[in-house]
């Protein structure tokens, strides 16, 4: 889906980004009904949408350390 089907959005970075100049991460929309993902160097490029259950899912395992490299 194109970041500008969704205008509407309201994007956040995560509050870690700002050490790079808040350029080399991701930005997150919570829509009504699935969370959006895109890349904040390309904020007019194609956005990921995700249902909210998945994306529990992923933050969840991210959290937790499920795909740290040594693990």
């Amino acid at each position: 889906m194109p970041a500008h089907h969704l205008d509407a959005a309201v994007w956040k970075k995560s509050s870690r980004s700002n050490g790079n100049g808040g350029n080399n991460c991701v930005e997150v929309a919570i829509l009504d009904t699935a969370v959006a993902v895109r890349d904040s160097k390309n904020p007019t490029g194609p956005a990921l949408v995700f249902n909210p259950s998945d994306w529990a899912e992923f933050v969840s395992s991210a959290k937790y350390g499920e795909f740290d490299i040594n693990r």
